[in-house]
């Protein structure tokens, strides 16, 4: 259960964190650009703070609300390593997008053996 904390915060913290800069952070403004995405940009930016913040309150109160936040965000980082390899960018540029996708597809398979 330990490594279930340690991932489950450390997802909750760099989604709240990525999900502000979307909103926040000029530069992100030109990388969504460079992606094709930039009316996508809020949304995105929306939704990985609903994640993160889906993932604290449902680790406090509601436990399957770290099951559904979990799996829109492994959805949502799957959506972009597409993204990712579609402008061609290499595997290290990629790679992380694939990292975050693996850690909440985990956090959610714990979840789900936690639940049923």
């Amino acid at each position: 259960m330990i490594l279930f904390n340690i991932l489950l915060f450390f997802s909750a913290c760099s989604f709240t964190y990525f999900g502000l800069a979307c909103l926040i952070n000029p530069s992100l403004k030109t990388e969504f650009i460079r992606y094709g995405l930039d009316k996508q940009r809020n949304t995105v930016g929306v939704l990985q703070i609903t994640g993160a913040v889906g993932l604290l309150v449902g680790y406090f109160y509601l436990p399957i609300l770290v099951l559904i936040a979990a799996i829109g965000l492994a959805l949502l980082m799957l959506l972009g390593f597409g993204v990712r390899l579609k402008i061609k960018d290499s595997v290290v540029q990629s790679a992380p997008s694939l990292i975050y996708a693996f850690i909440n597809a985990y956090i959610a398979y714990l979840q789900f053996l936690n639940i049923f």
